[in-house]
């Protein structure tokens, strides 16, 4: 895996990645900080990032356990330390995973193995981060 990251120049803080598989992510600053807020923050980006992987993996889990489920989202609520470098200490993710006839049990599985066995992003925020999850399962 590869990415390349380039500054946009000297009138701010905007960076721009081009991932490996093609694809192209905008970074920006706030503007205390140089930049003119126009993009997400790169921590941001590494929240958004560790709430697409779990929620990814519940999904594909569910698919594989032949449930009927139709949607998933998580929104992801992060607090960080106050010196630098300002790691995440704590992280909740909380799962609103739609279907038909989902099992409390099967959801709150792949939300439990995606945390402990799948998701590579909480693999690596755990080490700094408490981690908490909930689920909302909604009929579809």
């Amino acid at each position: 895996m590869q990415c390349t990251v380039n500054w946009g120049g000297p009138e701010g803080m905007l960076f721009t990645a081009q991932t490996g598989s093609g694809h192209v992510a905008v970074m920006d600053g706030a503007p205390e900080g140089g930049g003119h807020n126009l993009a997400p923050r790169p921590m941001e980006l590494l929240l958004a990032g560790t709430g697409g992987c779990t929620a990814y993996d519940v999904v594909l889990i569910l698919k594989r356990g032949r449930h009927a489920v139709t949607g998933c989202s998580v929104k992801v609520n992060a607090e960080r330390a106050e010196s630098d470098p300002k790691v995440f200490t704590r992280i909740e993710f909380a799962f609103t995973v739609t279907g038909k006839n989902l099992p409390r049990a099967a959801v709150e599985r792949a939300v439990q193995l995606s945390h402990e066995k799948y998701c590579s992003a909480s693999a690596m925020l755990e080490k700094t981060a408490e981690m908490t999850w909930s689920v909302d399962i909604v009929e579809a």
